[in-house]
């Protein structure tokens, strides 16, 4: 297996597969997180939820970036990408706990756009902090 990895295409394949399976499951956990079923949001065109939702593949998208140009193997890779996308859930419950007079779930399922903006913009930037943080290391 080690010496297939040496190869850059099937390196570059690995790497893809094992980032969309993740990305699944961590979009599975964010579904979890949040009060609302993000695709039947999405489906009924709730442009909030689709922002909010495309912050999240952004963010774990662009933390899986700086894991693989971090890490030596699929593991650490992996392990980089979950470390990092933990930090972005923790931060989906930082932005609620500072936004104490109105529910950040509740105004993204009601399709306010300007808290699915914000939501959006949030996962964007700290998942640039997280990647930042992994790639100094």
């Amino acid at each position: 297996m080690g010496l297939l990895l040496e190869n850059e295409w099937i390196l570059t394949i690995a790497n893809y597969s094992v980032t969309i399976l993740a990305l699944v499951v961590f979009l599975a956990i964010f579904e979890l997180a949040t009060k609302y079923n993000n695709w039947e949001e999405v489906k009924r065109g709730n442009v909030a939820v689709a922002m909010a939702t495309g912050g999240k593949v952004f963010g774990v998208a662009n933390i899986f970036s700086a894991s693989i140009a971090h890490a030596s193997s699929l593991l650490t890779m992996l392990a980089w990408g979950t470390f990092g996308f933990v930090l972005l859930l923790f931060s989906y419950y930082v932005f609620e706990f500072l936004t104490p007079s109105f529910t950040v779930d509740e105004e993204i399922k009601n399709d306010n756009r300007a808290v699915g903006l914000l939501s959006l913009l949030l996962s964007i930037g700290l998942s640039f902090v997280i990647s930042a943080g992994i790639s100094s290391t």
